[in-house]
């Protein structure tokens, strides 16, 4: 398994936090299934009917997070 250190919004971390505990599992637990759902629905609207791959839809967030 690989390590990945990810920072998260204060509100966002809560939400998180409350959706795990919601579904009895640990916070790491639950990103990683929020995450699979996630792209599972990525990969299902990929291929419906009307969908353009050439035009993804627009990333969310900075571009660029990182420190500078």
């Amino acid at each position: 398994m690989v390590n990945f250190n990810v920072r998260f919004p204060e509100d966002l971390h809560a939400r998180v936090r409350a959706q795990a505990a919601t579904d009895r599992r640990s916070i790491n637990s639950e990103i990683l299934y929020l995450i699979e759902v996630g792209l599972t629905a990525v990969s299902t609207d990929a291929g419906s009917p009307g969908s353009d791959p050439a035009n993804p839809a627009p990333r969310r967030g900075n571009p660029d997070s990182s420190p500078a």
